[in-house]
């Protein structure tokens, strides 16, 4: 296991540093902080009843989505692609080769969604007044809230990936439940302005209580009042984030395994077959 640390480490490092050579997958990230700043700086109500800045909820919702995209959107194609190139078929004669890429996956996506985090922060403080900690208690709720967000979607994207068909269809099928949970995660608008059912239903995924821990974080204790308990419920925010967490990771793991026991020399030409066929890119 150990030597299987030290090669996930190793070859996530080499993945992030061709990440940030490449220039239009950079782009492509960095957008996404661009459309928050745009959206926010076009907002200015505030949240009702609180004295709380509409724009700092938004910020403090695309956050937490910023961070649930990079597990759920982005790893799972990362996988879907690189599985179809053979990297899985690969890894079957490597020992310890999928706890490995497994290590390397969540350091690259850790990193980047870090980073991302940090840029949508510094450039909404500077450029639309956006929110920040106010306090060391409330830094250490923006450490423990990322770290344990990622934790549960992260091993849960990595399963995700590990069963999806191919990565034309990829995006497809996890961009519409996933913007349907953006929009009823009350990262967008105050959850409680939604009906109690479509809140029940938010509550069962882990992207509304990211966002719920990190507007603990980035707002004023005054603006828990719309909330749905009137409270930030902060201990069932590391409670269901937890229960992700262990789920994430008893499934990436054999799921990853089971992908990479089917993959064979022959259904990996069958594929490109059939891509160079369909005019794809092989």
């Amino acid at each position: 296991m150990r030597n299987a640390l030290r090669a996930g480490f190793q070859r996530g490092g080499i993945e992030l540093r061709h990440l940030l050579r490449n220039g239009k997958e950079m782009a492509s990230h960095l957008s996404n902080v661009v459309v928050a700043l745009l959206v926010a700086g076009f907002v200015g109500d505030d949240v009702p009843g609180t004295r709380t800045p509409m724009a700092h909820l938004l910020l403090a919702g695309f956050a937490a989505y910023l961070l649930f995209q990079v597990g759920m959107i982005n790893l799972p194609q990362i996988l879907v692609t690189e599985r179809e190139e053979g990297t899985l078929l690969r890894l079957r004669a490597t020992p310890g080769g999928i706890p490995a890429y497994l290590v390397a996956k969540c350091l690259l996506v850790v990193a980047l969604a870090v980073g991302t985090l940090v840029l949508l922060l510094a450039a909404g403080a500077l450029l639309v007044d956006g929110p920040l900690p106010h306090g060391p208690g409330d830094w250490l709720t923006l450490a423990w809230v990322t770290t344990l967000g990622l934790l549960a979607v992260v091993p849960l994207g990595a399963a995700v990936g590990a069963v999806l068909p191919n990565p034309r269809e990829a995006l497809a099928l996890i961009m519409l439940p996933t913007m349907g949970l953006l929009f009823i995660s009350g990262t967008m608008i105050p959850i409680t302005s939604m009906s109690v059912p479509v809140q029940q239903v938010a509550a069962v995924f882990p992207l509304k209580w990211m966002a719920q821990g990190l507007r603990s974080a980035l707002l004023p204790d005054t603006a828990r009042t719309a909330e749905v308990a009137g409270s930030w419920e902060l201990p069932m925010v590391a409670l269901v984030l937890t229960a992700w967490a262990v789920l994430g990771f008893l499934l990436a793991v054999p799921l990853l395994r089971r992908a990479a026991r089917r993959e064979s020399g022959s259904r990996l030409s069958a594929r490109h077959e059939k891509a160079a066929r369909s005019g794809a890119p092989t």
